[in-house]
């Protein structure tokens, strides 16, 4: 079965190369080539990357028709009134406009202080953590002290493995900084590939169920761990490079 399991991942992750990028929000930093509006289009792109693909792609459209060809400098030059103004009547499921609009108003917040994102991640980044759990649970720790007020939306926004959540957007958006191949960007040269977890969702779930890849019932961060743990049999660098086929098999509704 392992050696059969290998052959079939290895062909699918060929398979699925930039061709077959569309429907999949990853579409959206591809439009882009300075660093630094890769990695804001990534944050806000991963964030929003939850329910019905089409919905995700309708929302996305929007906010980047209001940041431009310049995201980075576009929402830095923007104060918070305009902030509310640009962003008003946007909204995504969980995300009300309110939502919306304070989450933009804290990345501008944090990019004039911090630089970028990444800073923020490498602030509490360890080469020797066994995965990204802990960077992930700062992060979100330091993104929710920036709101003067947390709704059930903002909170959905920044989740924490120590919780048990999966994280799987927060995974996603590591997965296209630290990866580099025709879909990922590699920017974050910093963290080691094989320090990253699998975004686990619903299609994750249901095909490594069946491919014995966990025995986790419950999608959560100990399923995305096992599940990552199992694809280091099959490549011990860099286990998070069958992601993107798996999910699409899942979205696509094809056989694995």
């Amino acid at each position: 079965m392992g050696d059969i399991l290998k052959q079939k991942l290895e062909k699918h992750y060929l398979a699925f190369d930039k061709t077959k990028i569309s429907p999949d929000p990853l579409q959206f930093l591809h439009n882009f080539e300075k660093p630094e509006d890769i990695e804001l289009v990534g944050l806000i792109s991963s964030t929003f990357a939850y329910g019905n693909v089409k919905q995700i792609n309708n929302t996305l459209e929007k906010i980047f028709n209001i940041l431009g060809s310049h995201p980075n400098n576009n929402l830095l030059g923007m104060n918070k009134r305009e902030i509310f103004k640009n962003f008003e009547g946007i909204k995504h499921r969980f995300y009300t406009n309110d939502d919306v609009k304070k989450f933009f108003t804290v990345l501008n917040k944090i990019l004039l202080k911090e630089g970028s994102i990444k800073n923020i991640f490498l602030k509490y980044y360890d080469e020797n953590d066994g995965n990204v759990k802990q960077i992930i649970n700062y992060f979100s720790t330091h993104m929710l002290k920036q709101f003067n007020d947390v709704s059930p939306g903002i909170k959905f926004m920044f989740p924490m493995p120590e919780k048990g959540s999966a994280c799987k957007r927060i995974n996603l958006f590591l997965r296209w900084m630290v990866r580099e191949d025709e879909l990922d960007f590699g920017l974050w040269k910093e963290i080691k590939k094989n320090q990253l977890v699998i975004p686990v969702d619903t299609h994750i779930s249901r095909i490594c169920q069946k491919l014995k890849l966990t025995s986790k019932k419950n999608v959560s961060w100990n399923m995305a761990e096992e599940i990552t743990n199992n694809l280091k049999k099959y490549d011990i660098e860099d286990p998070v490079k069958y992601d993107f086929a798996i999910c699409h098999i899942g979205m696509r509704k094809m056989e694995f």
